[in-house]
């Protein structure tokens, strides 16, 4: 039996009719008739001198040949996908796609972008804001920012570019500092609570901050934010005092719409990981941006002067 393919679109039409098992449903994907589809699947099937369906009333069914070709074809396609789109990202090298979680994207990526723009006028940078954690060949993203556990090993496939490290501490309106100059005067402070890091490797908490300061911190009240950008909102406008995130408060506290007035910050078990595909990394439009990202995070280094980190358990 000769080893020589068969038309691609033949061997197209079976690929979409053997995921769905329709070919009514692979005829409306391909946007052709269903007689039109039949005839590529009937034409690959003289080509293979077998039948890769059996038609059964109303549906249809793999063959034992069918079940062997199935899972080949649909992989076959998908890697000329990805193939076709990383050949396309190479052409549009002004365009560069990142994805971030939305409290990042919003809170440090957005206010420092007019710096980048300014400097690389001919990159476009589009932003796909979500907590998902989605692939570079199939959504077609370029960097990938994501936050996790420091422990989780490195996927090989991927270029980490670079870490940027995470602490939390107690944060406030400038004009709340006066009111609550020592640790232990937060207890009388509205607390405000960003629930999101209860979800860090390790999580910390107000009663971890406190028992650093060997403080015994009563039941606290206040009100609760599930994401931590919101909760960052509600203590610049003085609402209270949030444990924040460095990463999400720290333009407010370089703008000095926010301080940070306690030395003692928080170290949970988790980073944010700068990633691209293994090469992808010297692309020009890539290069640029991981650069410029590189000096925006060396930035918020400042904020760790004078600080004591305490790692937590």
């Amino acid at each position: 039996m000769s080893d020589r393919l068969p038309p691609l679109t033949a061997l197209r039409a079976f690929e979409a009719a053997a995921r769905h098992l329709s070919f009514q449903a692979a005829a409306s994907e391909l946007n052709v008739t269903p007689a039109a589809l039949s005839f590529q699947i009937k034409s690959l099937e003289e080509h293979l001198g077998a039948p890769l369906f059996r038609r059964l009333n109303r549906r249809v069914e793999l063959t034992d040949a069918g079940s062997a070709l199935a899972p080949q074809a649909s992989e076959g396609f998908q890697t000329l996908t990805t193939g076709w789109r990383a050949a396309k990202r190479v052409l549009d090298n002004g365009i560069l796609t990142i994805t971030a979680g939305p409290a990042f994207t919003a809170k440090w990526l957005a206010p420092r972008l007019f710096d980048f723009a300014g400097s690389h006028p001919e990159i476009e940078l589009r932003f796909a804001a979500t907590l998902r954690m989605l692939d570079f060949a199939i959504d077609d993203i370029d960097i990938a920012i994501r936050f996790g556990s420091s422990d989780q090993p490195d996927d090989p496939t991927l270029h980490r570019a670079l870490t940027i490290a995470e602490w939390v501490t107690p944060m406030m309106h400038p004009d709340l500092a006066a009111r609550y100059p020592t640790p232990a005067s937060l207890l009388d402070a509205t607390i405000i609570f960003d629930d999101s890091i209860t979800f860090l490797k390790n999580s910390v908490s107000w009663a971890d901050w406190f028992a650093a300061h060997d403080i015994a911190s009563p039941d606290l009240h206040g009100p609760h934010f599930s994401q931590a950008d919101h909760a960052i909102d509600a203590a610049q406008s003085g609402a209270g005092v949030v444990l924040g995130r460095v990463s999400l408060g720290e333009a407010a506290l370089r703008q000095g719409h926010l301080v940070a007035p306690f030395p003692i910050a928080l170290v949970p078990r988790a980073q944010f990981r700068v990633l691209c595909p293994k090469g992808a990394e010297t692309r020009p439009a890539t290069r640029a941006f991981l650069d410029w990202l590189e000096r925006e995070a060396g930035r918020m280094e400042s904020h760790r002067a004078g600080r004591r980190m305490v790692t937590a358990t």
